[in-house]
């Protein structure tokens, strides 16, 4: 069945056919399109193309396929072109002749954009659910080891003390801005292309805000020749998940890292580890390999939509058939990711004394020693060399920072005295950090509860 012909005296070759069919990968558009035609049918009623007894055998058969589409096996043996043609072809089956009427102003063109819109809003919300439920992972985790403490590290070396708290919500902060990315992604797809004809805009005065209120869209497009064509709503969605991957791919890199026997910071579950086929000792972290190897994919699906778009002059092209499967392929790839990862975050176990001795015999709390001097009014410069001084003494001597006495401190620089010698030890040195987003105790404490406040308000937003 073919929704075009009369300008033609044969139809296209089965190789070509075959070559431009789409509903293997857009029959997931089957709902929406349900959706969407229901509403196109409404549209022609206000405009007079059904009469409210045509509009109301229509709806009813939108409503009998919508059930039946709950069966997995209802699009089985289908051969139609597209999803779009299976709709019509299903529809004539119920309704009879009038579904010949349900395409009156409409094109492809506008209805496809329209559905994969309707469909990407859903997904979004859908994300962004998994993404809160990452997040409140975290803030869990970061709650029931309030007192554990982490060396924190820059360039893979350790840098200083931080609690493992405070790691928490660093990644919350991430993921905070991958839900602000997504809930824009869904601002930018909230905009309804019906009503808009092939490019030129509807032959029929249609009520377009009507439209867009029936199908759930807050704002309808601009300008027609600009919506048909456009894509930058699967883009910002494609950017979002790109960016909320490579934080969770830096996330299991640091937890890959951790669970080593190097590290030995943490122990993932065994729901999401694996053994070796040869070796009967591993224990391998499989969840997060696959997590940080997930991450090319969706990152390759923004670039493919990328170049099949830089090149299309207005409005609509048949190029853009091929914006779904980047966007179906990225959204797949990061609910996976996400659900895996919570599941990883709940059922790992931390191993607060192996993390704790990391940074106290590492001389973390060496900066809290420079900046100690430097409030006693020791030039920085200066407080700095007699830390690393210290630290330098430690090493030939081999010495751990608590092995040092107040004498043996003042002897290495006379402005030491006893509060001094208190902040060799790891957990004094935290309470150095008390400003706003630091990881002193009570800092942090505050952070997880304004956290908290957070995700409770992104759960309720959308």
């Amino acid at each position: 069945m073919k929704l075009w012909g009369g300008r033609f005296e044969s139809g296209p070759a089965k190789l070509f056919e075959d070559f431009s069919e789409s509903l293997s990968f857009d029959r997931r558009l089957l709902e929406a399109d349900l959706v969407g035609s229901k509403a196109w049918a409404l549209a022609l009623e206000r405009v007079g193309i059904l009469s409210a007894e045509e509009r109301s055998r229509i709806h009813e058969a939108f409503d009998r396929m919508l059930e039946a589409s709950r069966d997995p096996s209802y699009l089985d043996g289908a051969t139609d072109e597209d999803i779009h043609t299976f709709v019509i072809r299903k529809l004539e089956e119920e309704a009879g002749a009038v579904a010949g009427k349900i395409h009156t102003g409409r094109s492809r063109n506008e209805q496809v954009a329209t559905d994969f819109r309707w469909w990407l809003k859903g997904e979004i919300r859908a994300s962004q659910q998994r993404l809160t439920g990452v997040m409140a992972a975290l803030l869990d985790f970061a709650q029931r080891e309030p007192n554990a403490v982490l060396p924190g590290y820059t360039h893979l070396r350790r840098a200083q003390a931080v609690l493992w708290s405070h790691y928490c919500l660093a990644y919350f902060e991430m993921f905070a801005r991958d839900w602000e990315r997504l809930e824009q992604a869904h601002d930018r797809a909230d905009v309804l292309p019906y009503g808009s004809g092939a490019l030129a805009g509807s032959g029929f005065p249609h009520d377009r805000e009507a439209i867009a209120r029936d199908l759930g869209f807050s704002k309808i497009s601009r300008n027609s020749l600009d919506v048909v064509s456009d894509r930058d709503f699967a883009l910002d969605f494609l950017f979002a998940a790109s960016t909320t991957m490579l934080h969770i791919s830096r996330l299991a890199e640091d937890w890959i890292l951790y669970s080593s026997e190097e590290f030995g910071f943490m122990e993932p579950g065994d729901e999401v580890t694996t053994g070796s086929s040869l070796m009967p000792q591993k224990r391998n972290p499989d969840a997060l390999e696959l997590i940080r190897g997930k991450t090319g994919p969706v990152i390759g699906s923004l670039h493919a939509l990328m170049v099949t778009i830089k090149g299309l002059p207005l409005a609509y092209n048949r190029d853009l058939q091929e914006d779904k499967p980047p966007v179906f392929n990225a959204a797949d790839h990061l609910a996976g990711a996400l659900e895996v990862l919570e599941l990883a975050i709940r059922t790992t176990q931390i191993r607060p004394a192996v993390m704790e001795k990391a940074a106290q015999d590492s001389w973390t709390q060496a900066t809290a020693l420079a900046e100690f001097l430097a409030r006693r009014g020791v030039p920085f410069h200066r407080a700095h060399q007699i830390a690393g001084g210290l630290v330098l003494a430690s090493v030939k001597e081999g010495k751990k920072p608590q092995d040092w006495t107040l004498e043996q401190l003042q002897a290495i620089a006379p402005e030491f005295d006893a509060e001094a010698a208190e902040l060799l030890q790891v957990r004094r040195a935290l309470e150095n950090h008390t400003p706003p987003g630091g990881t002193a105790p009570a800092t942090v404490q505050a952070a997880c509860q304004a956290a908290a406040d957070r995700l409770a308000a992104m759960r309720r937003e959308p």
